[in-house]
């Protein structure tokens, strides 16, 4: 069975292209997920994972779209090939793993160098990406245009948020550790250091 899987990592992206590229190829079934690609800890995709057995062929459209982290892309490669389950990425023709059945340890050469040169590309793009992210924030807060996230619990809050508050100002006047009052409250200890620099 050939199986297609399309992934984006948010719900605002296109999953259009991908699953175009995949009914073309003629895909038995096609998976299709909205999830970051940090890890294979993916609900659809462990879903599609358990369902394949030997002989059978997965489809993506590019490397990015397997995942984001090289060594754990590495892993997931080697864990199907273990199983006798080929691998095509539609976008690097020579990443397909059914060519070499028939040339001993040449398409198993070919795949590895090929493929560590591409989980390479895509870890690089991902530590790049992130890079820009936080010189971005730096240079906002530079400027005094970085506001990070929107604060729930601070002096003008409403409702239930300013009860917490409250009840986290008046136990931090009590000096109650952090810990306590993370556990009386209920809200992480970063938000209650938050409040305490705050005050």
């Amino acid at each position: 069975m050939i199986f297609g899987y399309a992934r984006v990592s948010s719900k605002e992206q296109n999953l259009e292209r991908q699953l175009k590229e995949l009914k073309v190829f003629s895909c038995d079934r096609i998976y299709t997920e909205k999830q970051s690609g940090k890890d294979f800890n993916r609900p659809v995709y462990q879903e599609m994972r358990a369902k394949m057995r030997f002989g059978d062929v997965l489809v993506v459209h590019d490397l990015s779209r397997f995942g984001r982290n090289k060594e754990e892309i590495r892993d997931e490669w080697k864990s199907l090939i273990d199983e006798e389950i080929d691998l095509v990425v539609l976008n690097m023709p020579i990443l397909d793993t059914r060519k070499y059945k028939e040339l001993e340890g040449m398409g198993q050469l070919v795949s590895d160098i090929v493929f560590t040169l591409l989980s390479w590309m895509v870890d690089d793009d991902r530590k790049r990406i992130r890079t820009a992210q936080q010189e971005g924030i730096a240079i906002a807060k530079q400027q005094g245009k970085y506001r990070g996230g929107k604060k729930r619990y601070h002096e003008g809050a409403t409702g239930k948020d300013k009860v917490i508050y409250e009840r986290v100002v008046q136990l931090l006047s009590a000096n109650r550790s952090i810990v306590d009052i993370h556990r009386e409250v209920g809200i992480s200890r970063n938000t209650i250091y938050t409040i305490k620099a705050d005050l």
